[in-house]
């Protein structure tokens, strides 16, 4: 005969306190829908104070020359026009590239978005060829006021420029490897706002950098 075996009040009593200290009040996920997309938001505006601060400091500093050279000077309108023309239109291609995203076509957003790298990369390749160039006529950072606060604001935003190359292949390799998930479609969405922000950002350096600093 089998022996049925009671559990102790003791042993009762410590089942049931350890059931009660398991609570679970959220079942579900409590990751915000859009929790990327605003806390990319919130980088982009705290990119904006830094682009604020050397729009600043070049504005204190843009006609310290040194009895150096000036922008009238230097600046090549003709290049600088080109390389601007290649920017924006890298922000076309990539708005091409999102809408084949909503089509679900992941052949032609992987051609446009090549297509926007390489218009980018073109970007990069004429400022650093400017930047060369000033450098070989003793115009560098270091020669005056004007100069360090041009190079400093430029070659910031031209930094951005090649880290948004480097986001934007990688994303590529992910988009080539797993196709267009949820979680590509998000991540190049973030990079669009990116790649707008940085295009606004040099609309601004263009006019203010460069076409004020030709006038007498």
């Amino acid at each position: 005969m089998s022996e049925l075996t009671i559990p102790s009040h003791g042993a009762v009593s410590d089942t049931t306190a350890a059931d009660q200290s398991l609570r679970f009040y959220e079942t579900e996920e409590h990751h915000p829908e859009n929790g990327t997309l605003l806390g990319f938001w919130l980088y982009l505006m705290s990119d904006c104070l830094v682009f604020a601060c050397l729009f600043a400091m070049y504005g204190v500093l843009g006609r310290s020359y040194a009895a150096g050279p000036s922008g009238a000077d230097l600046f090549e309108l003709p290049l600088v026009a080109l390389n601007t023309s290649l920017l924006l239109l890298s922000s076309i291609t990539y708005g091409f590239a999102m809408l084949e995203m909503l089509k679900k076509r992941t052949g032609a957003t992987l051609a446009w978005l090549a297509v926007t790298g390489l218009l980018g990369a073109g970007f990069i390749g004429i400022e650093l060829y400017e930047f060369a160039h000033l450098i070989h006529e003793g115009a560098g950072p270091q020669r005056s006021a004007f100069l360090s606060a041009f190079f400093t604001l430029v070659g910031t935003h031209g930094l951005h420029v090649t880290f948004g190359i480097i986001w934007l292949v990688t994303l590529m390799i992910q988009v080539g490897k797993h196709g267009l998930i949820p979680e590509n479609r998000r991540r190049l969405m973030c990079l669009s706002m990116f790649w707008h922000f940085l295009d606004v950002v040099w609309i601004g350096v263009f006019t203010f950098v460069y076409l004020m600093g030709t006038l007498p």
